[in-house]
């Protein structure tokens, strides 16, 4: 079971690119999210922890949990209105957000007692670990599952709209490093957090993987291999919930291949990394060819 633990949200996407007065379609959404969903269309078994409102919106998230067959055991639930994201889309399909978070559900998430049983991995990332006092419950999780020996990966996935203080939250991201077995981060994450994704300190993640757009994605492993695969190219439509499939993709052909270990990702030769990382830039390109957060299914893959 990969469990993954944030925020779930509704994007509200401009029609027209280009148009501050575009009208805007709602599309359900969240990194965390998007990852459960694309986790569920690949065939892997997930469960998502996060607190959803029982508003209309919440109401239309969990129910698409529940028709891509994500587990809902985990989800808490409040009167709280469903966090808001207005999207923006530069020419390129690449988008930008605006929040409006105040008062919103997941915000008020609790560190949950326990796990399913056979949990094997946890993913975080994107608002949920900036916005408290939820942050602080999701970082709880995080350090408990990682001393207990679970396999942790973190997409910052930066919203630096939401950031108060940056310096207080690269120190943060500093401190959850040696808790993780795969970072994934993109090269403008990098550059905000300051972070060389090449350091490969032993106190530090596994792996990590560094996406590049549409010049693919490189992943550089504890003892120092560095392995690159090239993007796919497709007709972009839009960039939202790219980084999310990466996520899901890496979790499951990690998973495929046996027990979910750093250790075991940390082994892996440049021809299985090579496989691992062209499987999550097909995932990647088919999501950015359609409309919204839209991951692909196994079999398109």
């Amino acid at each position: 079971m990969i469990v993954v633990a944030g925020e779930a949200l509704i994007d509200l996407v401009p029609q027209r690119r280009g148009d501050p007065l575009s009208p805007l379609l709602p599309a359900r959404g969240g990194g965390p999210y998007n990852t459960a969903v694309a986790l569920g269309r690949l065939g892997a078994r997930v469960s998502f922890c996060s607190r959803i409102s029982t508003d209309p919106f919440g109401e239309s998230l969990v129910e698409r949990l529940r028709e891509e067959k994500v587990d809902t055991a985990l989800l808490q639930r409040g009167p709280e209105p469903t966090t808001l994201a207005v999207a923006s889309l530069g020419p390129d399909g690449s988008a930008a957000y605006g929040f409006y978070v105040e008062g919103s559900a997941d915000r008020l998430f609790e560190t949950p007692a326990a796990l399913p049983a056979g949990t094997e991995a946890l993913l975080f990332g994107t608002c949920s670990l900036v916005l408290e006092p939820g942050a602080g419950a999701y970082e709880a999780l995080l350090r408990r599952e990682a001393g207990r020996g679970a396999f942790v990966a973190l997409d910052p996935n930066v919203r630096a709209a939401l950031i108060g203080d940056p310096d207080a939250h690269r120190a943060r991201f500093r401190g959850w490093l040696p808790y993780l077995s795969l970072l994934k981060l993109s090269e403008e994450d990098a550059d905000w957090l300051e972070y060389d994704p090449a350091s490969r300190s032993a106190a530090g993640p596994a792996a990590v993987v560094l996406t590049r757009g549409a010049d693919g994605m490189t992943a550089f492993v504890r003892g120092g291999g560095e392995f690159s695969v090239p993007g796919v190219r497709v007709d972009v439509v839009d960039t939202i919930g790219a980084g999310d499939t990466v996520n899901a993709a890496l979790l499951h052909a990690f998973s495929a291949r046996g027990p979910l270990t750093a250790d075991a990702v940390a082994a892996l030769d440049g021809d299985g990394w090579r496989e691992v990382l062209g499987f999550a830039a097909r995932a990647a390109a088919l999501t950015c060819s359609r409309a919204g957060a839209e991951p692909p299914y196994a079999h398109e893959l």
